[in-house]
């Protein structure tokens, strides 16, 4: 088992706090994603899991025993960092073998170990090889392969995808949710790229600026962000934000017209915000149709789907999904329409979540 507790984690660099009250509950086996944008603390976070910085506020349980005082090498954490930090005067197999003897385990074991990894990554052609010898995505997977050698009952994974091209990112994404799944052990895996969370995670932790924003499963993220950090930050693209005033039904945007919809939140905030993803609005150049008024910027064709970049009249650029692969001309006159039943609202004032 590798069941996780973190209770008011903080992270201290002499007075600056980069780390304010962590609180986690992980349980066996689960895939988990921190993401956030660069700087938001979640590479710190996972060295103090693994051990390799001092937590400094906080208690940190694996399996109800507390781990602050324990050894790096002791707490059955494996950590794949985001360089390959593979010995370059080493074979695959030796540096796959290297933390294992560190271990003290016998060469049998060590055999053993590294042909059931090997295999399981599909490395066993390239043992003889040296690093220099191999891809980007082979460095990865033996960089992987080292870090289950031993065996471990969690695994850290600190953007292990962002050396690599797009295609590699993607074969080697399906590798670790493969891996996953075949070794059922907890996994804890560090991002900025919300696409790698959606596709791997069993449930996401959002951060921003040392602090969880949400922590939940990709749907409930996306179907319902707590706030307007995580409602732009999950989701691409991005879902867009819109300043409005509320009378009555009505919900006016400045330069833009006014659109009328039936679930509004019971609050009582004149001015709101709602959020609308790209397949909840659709552009019509018919000066009769109900929505918000604007200007296209750019229509940008992806084959299955087209996004039409529109620049409402309150200056807020929206992104407007299309599946007839319409091209519309810079600047034309369009109308957004909004449907009402994919509307999120978020206070104004705080940016939390309003229910309607």
């Amino acid at each position: 088992m590798a069941r996780m507790t973190l209770n008011g984690i903080r992270k201290n660099f002499n007075a600056v706090n980069v780390l304010h009250g962590i609180d986690l509950e992980i349980a066996d086996k689960e895939f988990i994603v921190f993401v956030g944008p660069s700087g938001c603390g979640k590479s710190t976070l996972l060295r103090l899991i693994a051990g390799l910085d001092s937590i400094s506020a906080g208690e940190f349980r694996v399996d109800d025993r507390r781990m602050n005082e324990v050894a790096p090498s002791r707490r059955g954490i494996a950590m794949v960092f985001q360089s390959y930090a593979l010995y370059p005067h080493m074979d695959v197999y030796e540096n796959m073998a290297f933390g294992a003897r560190l271990m003290g385990l016998n060469k049998i074991e060590i055999d053993r170990r590294i042909d059931e990894a090997s295999k399981m990554l599909r490395l066993d052609p390239l043992l003889k090889r040296k690093p220099r010898e191999l891809s980007g995505g082979q460095r990865q997977r033996v960089a992987i392969g080292r870090a289950l050698v031993r065996k471990p009952k969690v695994l850290l994974l600190d953007e292990p995808l962002s050396n690599l091209d797009a295609a590699l990112r993607s074969d080697v994404r399906l590798e670790i949710a493969r891996l996953h799944r075949e070794i059922g052990g907890t996994t804890i895996y560090v991002t900025h790229d919300q696409v790698e969370a959606m596709t791997l995670a069993d449930r996401i932790v959002v951060m921003n600026n040392g602090k969880v924003e949400q922590f939940g499963s990709p749907r409930e993220l996306y179907e319902r962000p707590a706030n307007t950090f995580v409602a732009t930050f999950i989701g691409s693209p991005r879902m867009a934000l819109l300043n409005v005033e509320r009378s009555g039904n009505h919900l006016g945007l400045a330069g833009s017209g006014s659109v009328t919809l039936d679930r509004l939140p019971p609050s009582d905030e004149r001015d709101l915000v709602i959020g609308v993803r790209p397949d909840a609005l659709t552009v019509s150049t018919s000066e009769a149709t109900s929505g918000f008024r604007g200007n296209v910027v750019y229509t940008e064709y992806l084959g299955d789907n087209t996004y039409v970049y529109v620049r409402l009249g309150d200056g807020t650029l929206v992104s407007v999904r299309s599946s007839d692969g319409t091209a519309l001309k810079p600047d034309a006159p369009v109308v957004v329409s909004v449907a009402p039943e994919a509307v999120h609202y978020f206070s104004r004032t705080t940016g939390e979540r309003l229910a309607a």
